[in-house]
C-alpha cells in the first residue's frame, strides 16, 4: 500500500433499495490528531492541517458492502459518491462499509472504513443545519466565524443552551432508545471539518447522524470557509428527501443566512414530507423577513417555530406532539 495515499469515508445513509456513501481519496493528507489544547497557536496549527490536503483526482475506488462490490471513480477534487441497491434486505441500524483506492493495475493503494445508517421505521426524521443552529458560529461575518474556529477546539466550541436536551428528546420520541429517530446534519462547512464536527457532536452528546457538508477546500481557501451558494445546500437537503420519499421530516435552521428560504422552497415542492420547521432567530434584523417566509410555509399545513432559546423550541415540540 502507498502510505501517502489515504481514503476517507464519511457516514452514509439509505435503505435496502437506495444506499449512499461519500468520501475522498487523498494523495496527501496531513496528520490531524487533535490534543484539545486551549493554546491558540496549537488550535491554529490543527485547523490549518485540516486544509492541507492534495486530492487524488479520477482515481478508481472499490466499495465493499457485505458480499457486494461496487466500482466508481473519484471526481477532480478526489470526492466519490457510491449509490447502489443492496442485493439483500438491509436491517435498520449502522452497517460497516469499506472503500479501497486502486492503481492502474487494480492493486489496492489505500483503504478506508466507514458506516452506513439505515433508519428504523420511525415516525420522524430530522434535518438540521449546524452553524448558528447548533453551534455558536457567527457565520454571517467571516472574521467572527474564523475567530471561533481558531480560538476554540471541537470540545471548547459552544453549543446553544438546551440544544442537546431538545435533540435527545426528539431522537427518542415515539420510539425506543435502541431505535432512535434519524438525524441528518447539513452544513455549509467543508468536508475538511468532518472529524472536527464529529468530535464536537460526540463530546456534546448530540444524536449520532449522517453529515452532508460542502465541497473540500485547500489551505489557500481557508479564509473562505463556510461560504457556499443557496443552491448547494438546497440540493443536499433534497437528496435526503429523495432517498426517503415516505419519511416525515422536521427541519432546523437559523436566519443568519438562507435556511428559511431553502426550507420554504422545499415546503413548496414536498409539503407532505415536512411536518415542522424550526428557525433560530440569531439575526433580529431579519426577523420580519423570516416571519414572512414561515407564514408561507404554514400555508401548506406545516408547523413553524421562530425561537431565540431552545427551551422555546422544546415547548413548541411538546405542544404539537413531536415529543411528550
Amino acid at each position: 500500500m502507498d502510505n501517502a495515499t489515504s481514503v476517507k469515508v464519511y457516514h452514509g445513509y439509505g435503505h435496502t433499495h437506495n444506499l449512499v456513501v461519500y468520501g475522498h481519496v487523498f494523495k496527501f493528507k496531513a496528520k490531524t490528531t487533535q490534543n484539545f489544547s486551549d493554546n491558540l497557536f496549537v488550535n491554529i496549527i490543527h485547523l490549518f492541517k485540516l486544509f492541507v490536503v492534495k486530492p487524488s483526482a479520477f482515481t478508481k475506488v472499490r466499495l465493499l458492502f457485505y458480499d457486494q462490490t461496487v466500482y466508481q471513480k473519484t471526481e477532480y477534487d478526489g470526492f466519490f459518491k457510491f449509490e447502489w441497491k443492496a442485493e439483500n434486505n438491509v436491517s435498520a441500524g449502522w452497517h460497516d462499509v469499506k472503500v479501497e483506492a486502486l492503481n492502474e493495475a487494480d492493486e489496492v493503494t489505500s483503504t478506508g472504513e466507514g458506516k452506513i445508517f439505515v433508519p428504523h421505521i420511525t415516525q420522524y426524521a430530522f434535518i438540521s443545519d449546524i452553524d448558528d443552529t447548533i453551534m455558536v458560529s457567527h457565520s454571517a461575518k467571516i472574521y467572527r466565524r474564523l475567530r471561533q474556529l481558531f480560538i476554540k477546539n471541537p470540545r471548547t466550541r459552544k453549543t446553544f443552551a438546551s440544544v442537546r436536551k431538545h435533540y435527545q428528546l426528539l431522537a427518542n420520541a415515539h420510539t425506543v432508545i435502541s431505535q432512535p429517530n434519524p438525524f441528518f446534519y447539513v452544513s455549509s462547512s467543508e468536508w475538511n471539518l468532518y472529524d472536527y464536527l464529529v468530535e464536537h457532536f460526540r463530546f456534546n452528546e448530540l444524536p449520532e447522524g449522517a453529515f452532508l457538508l460542502n465541497q473540500l477546500k485547500r489551505w489557500k481557501s481557508l479564509f473562505k470557509t463556510g461560504k457556499t451558494g443557496h443552491h448547494g445546500k438546497l440540493l443536499r437537503v433534497m437528496r435526503i428527501i429523495d432517498a426517503f420519499p415516505n419519511q416525515k421530516f422536521v427541519f432546523f435552521g437559523d436566519n443568519s443566512q438562507q435556511d428559511p428560504a431553502i426550507y420554504q422552497a422545499i415546503a413548496e415542492k414536498h409539503p407532505k414530507n415536512v411536518v415542522a420547521v424550526y428557525i433560530r432567530n440569531v439575526r433580529k434584523s431579519r426577523q420580519v423577513e423570516t416571519e414572512n417566509l414561515l407564514a408561507k410555509i404554514e400555508q401548506h399545513q406545516i408547523k413553524t417555530c421562530l425561537f431565540t432559546h431552545s427551551d422555546e423550541a422544546i415547548a413548541h415540540s411538546k405542544k404539537i406532539g413531536l415529543i411528550t
